[in-house]
């Protein structure tokens, strides 16, 4: 960015060839020439450093434990936080740049957009989760319920992955998937696609993944699916006999409504919802119950996503610099700066409140900069 001493007054760089990559794919950095644009003034909406896996594990906080050897990444190549050094390099602050917000439930796309691409489990409550080892994790975490308290819990103890036991009539039931490309039904608008997910077996993405995905494996028994855990990850011994009492233990809390299982209990509260009861939450029952269909295993690890810390701006959106004054001609939205205000959200979030700092911040942005 042109950054002369009375503030940011463009853009220049290298113009790169052009490239039939699809979305989201590493494009070519080969430059063919450059560009100068002058201008009042300059938005940065880059977005943040998920798809930057050193930049992730510098940046990884304490608090979270160890930073990951292995990680998945869930956001496309070019949200890899290049624009944070161009704007550091104009006088800009980075506030907080410890806060994220990732996710434990990580699986690798069996068909993938760009490079170690992982997607998203969106559980509901019924899955037996275990860590490496194969001991259960404490409560409250479930799936669904704290996702950086779970990343601390596993990051702590130095699980570099976990796994979720369940299964049919579980995965049919309550395993959703993020991404716009695993929902068709809903990018499509399409009330009868999203009928279908009220009819038997797992939504069609969730099918492919059964199929195709490394991570998804299933057996008629624990001997049997313990033994393919522990072939998929060889360096981690796996007792059968332990993971059987585990499972015998939750399903024994099912033969009477006062059992002390705290997770059974929030799966009847949850299907106190009409909405979790139809589509979300299966109805409680033995995980070995053959009924149910086989069992299933499904091995996680820590998917990036989100940067919550970012450029530090003030309420107009104005980039700040180490000082707290505004940067003149420099704003940042979205999450480049950290969702607004370079952290709005603090160290944690809730689920569903990240589009509308980004809506909000661009708004913002946008005003002033056209105010001048």
């Amino acid at each position: 960015m042109a950054a002369p001493l009375g503030g940011i007054t463009g853009a220049a760089g290298p113009v790169l060839a052009d490239d039939p990559a699809l979305r989201g794919r590493p494009t070519t950095p080969e430059a063919v020439g450059d560009f100068s644009i002058a201008a009042d003034a300059v938005i940065i909406a880059s977005g943040g450093i998920g798809g930057n896996h050193e930049l992730v594990r510098s940046a990884w906080p304490t608090r979270l434990g160890a930073a990951p050897e292995s990680l998945l990444t869930g956001v496309p190549a070019n949200v890899d936080g290049s624009m944070f050094p161009v704007a550091q390099a104009a006088g800009a602050h980075i506030h907080a740049p410890d806060r994220m917000w990732h996710y434990a439930e990580g699986i690798r796309n069996w068909n993938p957009i760009w490079p170690g691409h992982g997607v998203r489990i969106l559980p509901g409550p019924s899955s037996l989760w275990l860590d490496a080892a194969g001991d259960r994790l404490p409560a409250p975490n479930f799936p669904g319920f704290d996702t950086l308290g779970t990343l601390g819990h596993l990051r702590s103890g130095g699980h570099e992955h976990s796994w979720f036991l369940l299964n049919e009539r579980i995965i049919s039931k309550e395993f959703a998937l993020s991404g716009s490309e695993q929902n068709p039904d809903l990018t499509g608008r399409s009330v009868r696609r999203l009928a279908g997910r009220l009819g038997s077996g797992p939504p069609g993405p969730v099918a492919d993944f059964l199929r195709h995905g490394e991570d998804f494996l299933a057996a008629a028994t624990v001997p049997e699916l313990v033994d393919k855990m522990a072939r998929l990850e060889p360096a981690h011994a796996l007792d059968a006999a332990a993971i059987g009492e585990v499972i015998a233990a939750r399903d024994a809390q099912l033969a009477n409504g006062f059992g002390k299982d705290a997770q059974l209990a929030a799966i009847r509260d949850a299907r106190g919802y009409r909405g979790d009861r139809l589509m979300r939450t299966a109805a409680p029952h033995r995980l070995t119950d053959p009924a149910a269909g086989p069992l299933i295993a499904v091995r996680l690890r820590t998917l990036t996503r989100k940067t919550l810390g970012g450029l530090h701006t003030d309420l107009d959106a104005r980039v700040l610099d180490a000082s707290g004054r505004p940067i003149s001609g420099l704003f940042a939205a979205g999450e480049a700066a950290g969702f607004g205000g370079g952290g709005m959200h603090g160290h944690r979030s809730l689920e569903g409140t990240f589009l509308g700092g980004c809506l909000f911040s661009g708004r913002v942005a946008g005003r002033a900069a056209a105010r001048g």
